[in-house]
């Protein structure tokens, strides 16, 4: 938690969904007492070497921030594939978008997918298609939304729960 964070602040939070040729992003505003949808969409990365498609994530979400200036950002933890490689590969990605961010100062949150899945639909072991629904009730939106970007809607959605869960506490510890 922000040692800057207010109760009544509103703050923009992005969140990152990380992949190798699909990076998926949401940005939510929280406010007091909800949330705001501002945007979501995937990073479709076209480069067949490697090293371009991490610049390609690097770049885009940096765009990302620049147009729509989050405060916060939350990002999925590494999990371990089956496929050793596919699992290199995402935490390069995944690494990819957190240098961009801390380029930016943006403090970044961390959850796993048990964690988001449980914040968002109340089991961790939920299937994405149902934290896609979950996210578009939560938020408003109505008709398509890639799973990439629900993913990376849910993050955002998670670290508001955790936030304001702590901001709770605090002001609980503070009376």
């Amino acid at each position: 938690m922000n040692s800057n964070d207010t109760e009544s602040q509103t703050v923009r939070i992005l969140g990152i969904d990380p992949g190798s040729r699909i990076t998926g992003y949401g940005i939510i505003e929280q406010g007091l007492n909800d949330c705001r949808y501002i945007a979501s969409g995937c990073i479709r990365v076209q480069a067949d070497y490697f090293p371009d498609r991490l610049k390609q994530i690097f770049d885009s979400v940096l765009e990302i921030i620049e147009v729509y200036r989050p405060e916060q950002m939350a990002i999925e933890q590494v999990f371990m594939h089956k496929n050793a490689d596919s699992a290199l590969k995402l935490g390069q990605a995944r690494g990819a978008a957190i240098c961009a961010v801390q380029t930016a100062d943006l403090p970044v949150f961390e959850y796993a997918a048990r964690q988001v899945k449980q914040a968002l639909v109340g089991k961790g072991n939920a299937e994405k298609t149902q934290v896609q629904h979950m996210v578009k009730i939560l938020l408003g939106i109505q008709g398509e939304l890639q799973i990439d970007a629900s993913d990376a809607l849910g993050l955002c959605l998670c670290h508001s729960h955790h936030r304001q869960t702590a901001l709770r506490i605090r002001r609980s510890t503070t009376r």
